[in-house]
């Protein structure tokens, strides 16, 4: 990380009015017109409005960063963000709304409740491979809550980052929500004030720099991370189909996805059936020449490329392999003949790589799984209800699909984040609002009665009676 001595003037004054935007949105949080509901649903719906009228605008961001197709970017982008937005603004009122709970008869008589309070103002830090997805679904959140935000998006997408900080201007007020655009020397500055919450969205090593500097401050954090997520291909799974949807998860943005199938374990009975199948639809989905498509996706920049060519030194490449700098694109590519000291299995691959292993008993896969760190997203395709009961019973992992890939974050009523060194803390539907809520406790107590036997000095007998009640 740079030092901010070393920093132009220029820069300098840039950083002045970010520390001036977060010095404004505590005032004004302070001054509690971001908790009223009625006031987070209007800005909720002029953001939805806004996303609405910008779909052409989104899908050429999305395209000039990532070649992402329209369809693709509609379903990962723009889609699941609207029913997040709706599935919010449905259910908001009732999130936010008091909850009493049950009082234990020592503290009769009175009665419990749990208020909902905002933390106010909040980072979040987004990451590249799906930067519009996963900026707004957070700050929608946080808004749901009654917070105030800054959004650092990732440089990377720059095309995305400058239409994200239209879209706040356009929306928000800046002592509401504020994009700040830049890089490691925004994000460095960034982490050295006090926030009342960082949410982030990026590496296992960056994460643990995030943790740190929040923790100078005490600051809570979630962290959305990620790790070699394993994809299980029993002998009893429907082959094909288990082919289509492992090719459709792993590939999609490039492999880019930070709950893509790392890496598959499959039973050696039915490897060469599910290596043929898949290579059949990555033709069918892709095409004879992926790399040379306007539509197939591209890695993120040139330092990503060569990290990715880097990792199929080692193994061999069966099916796929062609790249193409100029473009940055790297077609769907299987490898086999890999081990745990492979380049490839030592590393989250984030890319359209996927090796495999194979296996004669499932509680070799267990056992290798557990022996590891716990990943961020599991997937396993059987027929058999006895293991797939036991892989889920023994593996920790943040969230997955039995017969399928990926899909489980469509639904926003599940939680979505990781366990261990794949994060902590999650979101998406109400778990979203949770992470930007404090849960504030009250009892209150009623003066129409107070119970003598609590004060000192204790009679004889008091005990015997306390423990009837505790």
């Amino acid at each position: 990380m740079e030092n901010y001595l070393d920093l132009k003037d220029r820069r300098v004054t840039s950083m002045n009015e970010y520390q001036k935007v977060i010095k404004r949105q505590k005032r004004y949080f302070q001054t509690g017109r971001t908790k009223p509901v009625l006031e987070r649903i209007r800005k909720l719906n002029m953001l939805y409005q806004w996303i609405e009228e910008h779909e052409k605008d989104i899908l050429r961001a999305l395209k000039e960063d990532l070649n992402k197709p329209e369809f693709e970017t509609y379903m990962t982008e723009i889609g699941v963000v609207k029913e997040e937005l709706r599935y919010i603004l449905k259910n908001i009122k009732r999130w936010s709304a008091p909850k009493k709970v049950k009082t234990p008869m020592t503290q009769f008589p009175s009665v419990s409740y749990i208020y909902r309070e905002p933390y106010g103002v909040v980072l979040i830090m987004a990451p590249w491979n799906y930067p519009f997805q996963l900026s707004v679904i957070p700050l929608a959140e946080a808004v749901a809550a009654g917070n105030c935000v800054v959004l650092k998006p990732s440089a990377y997408a720059s095309a995305t980052s400058r239409l994200l900080g239209k879209m706040a201007e356009e929306v928000f007020a800046p002592y509401e929500v504020k994009v700040v655009e830049g890089g490691r020397k925004e994000n460095e500055f960034l982490l050295g004030e006090k926030f009342d919450y960082i949410f982030f969205t990026g590496s296992k090593s960056v994460g643990s720099y995030v943790m740190k500097k929040a923790a100078e401050h005490l600051t809570p954090v979630t962290l959305e991370l990620g790790g070699k997520s394993p994809c299980i291909v029993d002998e009893t799974a429907d082959i094909k189909k288990a082919a289509k949807r492992i090719v459709w998860g792993k590939f999609l943005n490039a492999g880019q996805t930070c709950v893509a199938p790392d890496y598959i374990w499959v039973h050696r009975n039915v490897k060469e059936k599910l290596i043929k199948a898949m290579e059949k639809y990555i033709r069918k989905m892709y095409g004879e020449k992926p790399h040379c498509s306007e539509t197939y996706p591209s890695i993120i920049n040139a330092k990503h490329f060569e990290r990715l060519e880097g990792l199929m030194v080692d193994g061999k490449v069966i099916f796929g392999g062609r790249r193409k700098k100029e473009t940055l694109k790297i077609e769907p590519t299987i490898m086999d003949e890999v081990t745990w000291d492979s380049p490839v299995m030592r590393e989250e691959i984030f890319g359209p790589i996927l090796p495999i292993l194979s296996y004669y008993d499932i509680k070799e896969v267990i056992y290798s799984v557990r022996a590891g760190q716990k990943p961020l997203a599991l997937y396993y395709f059987t027929k058999d209800k006895r293991r797939r009961a036991a892989v889920i019973k023994h593996l920790s992992f943040g969230g997955g699909c039995i017969n399928d890939t990926i899909v489980h974050l469509s639904n926003v009523r599940l939680p979505f984040g990781g366990v261990g060194a794949s994060g902590m803390g999650s979101y998406h539907g109400k778990a979203g609002f949770e992470t930007f809520t404090h849960k504030k406790s009250v009892l209150k107590k009623s003066f129409r009665m107070d119970i003598p036997m609590r004060y000192a000095p204790h009679k004889k007998g008091d005990l015997w009676m306390l423990k009837r009640f505790m």
